[in-house]
């Protein structure tokens, strides 16, 4: 399966509170758990827990221009934001150190967490200790981070399936799944790995289950989830995910779009499958019983 996965805009804000955390207000909705892996990158960049982060996500009206939000750029684009508002943010505080110590600001270095300066050794701030003192050097210290991105790069996935299928009654169980996909860089694993088995989740429902009924009038007959039939956890197997690490270069931190990759292998794995079991292809899409046994001339339209 292969996703292409896009990149184009987003900002980030960032603004230093006195007691050392820091408020991130972004635009792009949480997905996934995208508001825990923006903050998790610019807290890398800020040397700070990513418990000292307190995001505000989907505030479109004070952050600049985020483009959709989607499971192939959040993570990435959003991030690279976070990541260049946050080395924004540092410039802006070694000014402050500047004015404290009153030295070249050219003289001061970060690392880790620390400002400090390169000529003496004695003279260092943690960042929770400078944040104490921003009232006394002009106040809030703030600043912020946009991109404009090209693409992410494709990611690609593959998927393997068992199945149990009833050739009488065009019944399909299925019974393992196992989801293998290029994911960059790993933010949060347990993140990754639940949009991956989301995704399988809803590829599942397009190949086995999941269809529009519709009326003589174009409306829709089953508009209700008794009628709409989504796959459930009693009919999923436990589904295995293996992360494949190969950082993207085009990104601070190698990250990937990984929640939009998922979707796509399941009905080719599943149709696949169905033809092992049954020696026929399939060629349309639930690959409902009523259909199975279509296909195997047991019945007919």
């Amino acid at each position: 399966g292969y996703w292409f996965n896009v990149g184009l805009k987003s900002t980030v804000n960032l603004t230093v509170n006195t007691d050392g955390t820091v408020a991130l207000v972004e635009g792009s909705t949480d997905i996934g758990g995208t508001r825990t892996s923006i903050s998790m990158q610019a807290a890398e960049i800020l040397g700070i827990p990513v418990t000292d982060l307190r995001p505000s996500v989907g505030d479109t009206e004070t952050a600049g221009y985020a483009d959709v939000t989607g499971g192939s750029r959040t993570t990435y684009a959003t991030g690279f934001a976070a990541v260049k508002a946050a080395e924004n943010l540092i410039e802006v505080l070694k000014d402050r150190c500047s004015v404290i110590w009153s030295i070249d600001k050219n003289d001061i270095d970060f690392d880790n967490g620390t400002f400090f300066a390169t000529k003496d050794p004695e003279l260092k701030f943690t960042f929770k200790e400078l944040a104490a003192n921003l009232d006394s050097t002009g106040g809030p210290a703030a600043a912020s981070g946009s991109v404009d991105l090209e693409s992410a790069g494709g990611a690609f996935g593959t998927h393997i399936v068992d199945l149990d299928v009833d050739p009488d009654t065009g019944k399909t169980d299925v019974v393992r799944y196992t989801a293998v996909q290029d994911v960059g860089t790993t933010i949060y694993p347990a993140y990754c790995i639940g949009n991956i088995q989301g995704g399988v989740v809803q590829g599942i429902g397009w190949g086995l289950n999941e269809e529009y009924f519709m009326t003589k009038d174009g409306a829709q007959a089953n508009t209700s989830y008794l009628d709409y039939r989504m796959p459930t956890a009693l009919d999923l197997p436990n589904i295995d995910v293996v992360l494949v690490e190969k950082p993207n270069p085009g990104h601070p931190f190698g990250v990937r779009g990984v929640g939009e990759v998922p979707i796509c292998p399941p009905i080719a794995a599943i149709g696949d499958a169905l033809h092992n079991a049954l020696g026929k292809r399939f060629y349309d899409a639930p690959m409902k019983p009523g259909r199975i046994l279509n296909v195997l001339g047991k019945i007919t339209d």
